[in-house]
C-alpha cells in the first residue's frame, strides 16, 4: 500500500470550472474585453490563473499590465463565489475517507492560488485530515515543477517510491515525472486520456474508486 497520496485539485478532486469562467468573465466584462462559454475553460486552466488570464484575454490585448488588471478583479470575486457551482467528482469524498481509514496520507498539489485552494479543500473535504495542502505560493515554480511535490514529500517524511500522485492534465503528468514519483491520470477531468498518456502518466482511471486498488 502506498504511504502517500498527492491529489490535483481542479479537475482532480473538484470540478471548479463554472466558477473559475463565471469570475473570469464578469473580470474581463468589466475592463470590456469579449467574454467565452464555460467549455472554452477547459483548455485555459491548469498552470495558475495568470496563464488562465493570458489565454482568456484577446490575443491583442494579452499583456502584463492588462493581466494585473483582470487578476486584480478576479480574486475578490472568486474568493467570494469559488464554492457557488464547484462539487466533489463522483465517488472523490468516499476514496479520500477509504484512504485515510487505511492510514494512507493524503495531500493536495495545485496550480490554483494557495488562499483558494486552502479554502476550497477545507470546506468540501471537512473530514479528511490531509498531511499538506498547497496551492501557488509567491517565489515556488509552478507545476510541473516538482518543487510543490518535494515540499511534501519533506512535511510528510514519505519515499518517492512510496507515494502516488493523482490528477487530470499533461500538467500533472510532467509533474509526476519531473518529482520522480508514480502517477494516475483521471479521465474526467479537464483534459483528454491521449494527453495524460502523451505526458508519462503510469496508470488512467475512469471511476475514483480504481485509484484505491492502484494505492494498494
Amino acid at each position: 500500500m502506498k504511504q502517500l497520496v498527492i491529489f490535483d485539485l481542479d479537475g482532480t478532486l473538484l470540478d471548479t470550472v463554472a466558477d473559475l469562467a463565471n469570475a473570469t468573465n464578469q473580470a474581463l466584462e468589466q475592463c470590456g474585453f469579449p467574454t467565452h462559454p464555460v467549455e472554452a475553460y477547459y483548455k485555459f486552466v491548469g498552470n495558475g490563473i495568470n496563464r488562465l488570464f493570458a489565454r482568456a484575454l484577446p490575443t491583442d490585448a494579452s499583456n502584463e499590465d492588462n493581466i494585473l488588471r483582470i487578476r486584480s478583479l478576479f480574486i475578490p470575486y472568486y474568493n467570494k463565489h469559488n464554492a457557488d457551482c464547484s462539487r466533489p467528482y463522483p465517488g472523490i469524498t468516499d476514496l479520500l475517507l477509504q484512504l485515510q481509514s487505511r492510514g494512507v496520507l493524503l495531500a493536495v498539489a495545485s496550480n490554483k492560488y494557495h488562499e483558494a485552494t486552502l479554502k476550497l479543500v477545507r470546506h468540501f473535504f471537512p473530514e479528511i485530515d490531509f498531511a499538506a495542502i498547497y496551492g501557488q505560493r509567491e517565489d515556488i515554480p509552478i507545476k510541473p515543477a516538482p518543487d510543490i511535490v518535494y515540499d511534501i514529500l519533506r512535511d510528510t517524511g514519505i519515499s518517492k517510491e512510496q507515494t502516488l500522485y493523482v490528477g487530470d492534465s499533461g500538467v500533472d503528468m510532467q509533474t509526476a515525472c519531473n518529482a520522480g514519483v508514480e502517477s494516475v491520470g483521471v479521465t474526467w477531468g479537464f483534459r483528454s486520456v491521449e494527453e495524460l498518456l502523451e505526458n508519462g502518466a503510469s496508470h488512467t482511471v475512469h471511476k475514483a474508486e480504481e485509484i484505491l486498488h492502484i494505492a494498494e
